[in-house]
C-alpha cells in the first residue's frame, strides 16, 4: 500500500492547521508549501520571519500572500515553541509540527503544566511505513520516545497506535509485540509482557485490535515464516503494526527500513491533545510531508 493514500484522506479532513515551532527550515518550508498546494491544511509558521520569507519566496512567492500561511516573528527557539504549543493549546491550530529546533526544547513546552498538550496518557511515536512488496502498511511504536517501557505503558502505547491505525482506515489493526522468540520465557521481559498484552486484548481490556504475541519479527510479518513455525494466529505473519520492546529496538527497526530497504514514512507523537509531526531534523521533506498528512487524519 502506498503512503500517497494519506493525502486523498487527509484532504477529506477540511480546515485543519499546523503549528510550526521554528519553521526556518528549507526541508520544513518544502513540505509546507507542498501541503498547501495538496490543499492538506493552512499553516502557523512561528520563527524568524526574515529567513521563513527567504525560503518561502525561493520555492513560490505567491504563497507569502497566500491565506494558508501566516508567518508570526519569534526571537528563540524556545520562544517559538511556546507560542506552537500555545496554539494548540488553545485550538488556534489542530496539529503541532517541530521545525529546526532541539526535540528536548519543543516537548518542554508540550509538558508545560499552564500551556502544555499533556492528556495524562503516555505520549508514543507511531510511524507508518510503506515497504515495498507488502500489500500493507507497517506501523513501528515506539521508535523514539519511550525508553524501556513496562507493560502499563505499552498498554497504552498500543492504544495510541491503534487510534492512529483507525484513523486511517485500518479498523481492526492486528498487534504483534515483538520479541527475540515467539514462546513464553520466564528470563525475558519482552516475551512475558506479550503474552500479557494478548491475554488483556482476549478479555475486553484492549479493544479495538487484535494482538497475539510474543512474536519473532519474521513470524510478525512473513506467513511463510509463521507457518514454517507451526504458528497459527490471525496475527502472525499477518501484523499492521509491531510494538517494540525498547527503544533500542525500535529506533533500529525504523532506520533499518529507511536505509536499507528504502522505506517511505511518516510518523506522528499521539497520546497528546491533539498530534504532534516530531521528525528528525535530518527527515526529508517527503518524509515531513507524509508526517503532515498522517498527523491531519489523526488530528
Amino acid at each position: 500500500m502506498e503512503l500517497d493514500i494519506l493525502f486523498e484522506k487527509a484532504t477529506q479532513f477540511t480546515g485543519k492547521t499546523v503549528a510550526v515551532a521554528a519553521a526556518e527550515d528549507s526541508e520544513v518550508i518544502e513540505a509546507v508549501t507542498e501541503a498547501v498546494n495538496r490543499n492538506l491544511a493552512s499553516f502557523l509558521l512561528y520563527g524568524d520571519i526574515e529567513k521563513i520569507t527567504k525560503l518561502i519566496k525561493e520555492r513560490n512567492p505567491e504563497y507569502l500572500n497566500s491565506d494558508k500561511i501566516r508567518i508570526v516573528h519569534s526571537i528563540s527557539d524556545t520562544k517559538s515553541a511556546e507560542l506552537a504549543v500555545r496554539a494548540v493549546h488553545t485550538k488556534d491550530a489542530d496539529v503541532l509540527m517541530k521545525g529546526h529546533i532541539s526535540t528536548a526544547t519543543i516537548l518542554k513546552a508540550v509538558l508545560n503544566k499552564e500551556y502544555g498538550l499533556r492528556t495524562g496518557s503516555v505520549l508514543s511515536h507511531t510511524a507508518v511505513f510503506e515497504v515495498a512488496g507488502y500489500d500493507r502498511f507497517i506501523i513501528v511504536t515506539d521508535a523514539a520516545m519511550n525508553i524501556e517501557p513496562d507493560l502499563n505503558q505499552k498498554v497504552q502505547i498500543v492504544d495510541n497506535a491503534v487510534k492512529i491505525a483507525r484513523s486511517i482506515g485500518i479498523e481492526r489493526p492486528k498487534v504483534a509485540p515483538i520479541a527475540a522468540v515467539e514462546v513464553v520465557n520466564p528470563t525475558m521481559q519482552a516475551t512475558i509482557d506479550a503474552a500479557a498484552l494478548t491475554q488483556m486484548n482476549k478479555r475486553g481490556q484492549i479493544k479495538n485490535c487484535d494482538i497475539d504475541g510474543p512474536l519473532a519479527l519474521d513470524n510478525a510479518v512473513s506467513v511463510l515464516a509463521a507457518k514454517h513455525k507451526g504458528i497459527q494466529s490471525e496475527v502472525a505473519g499477518n501484523a499492521d503494526i509491531l510494538l517494540v520492546p525498547t527503544i533500542d529496538v525500535g529506533n533500529a527497526l525504523y532506520k533499518s527500513l529507511i536505509y536499507f530497504a528504502n522505506a517511505k514514512v511518516g510518523a506522528v507523537i499521539a497520546g497528546a491533545k491533539a498530534p504532534i509531526v516530531l521528525t528528525s531534523r535530518a527527515d526529508s521533506a517527503e518524509s515531513k510531508l507524509y508526517s503532515l498528512a498522517l498527523a491531519v487524519c489523526s488530528a
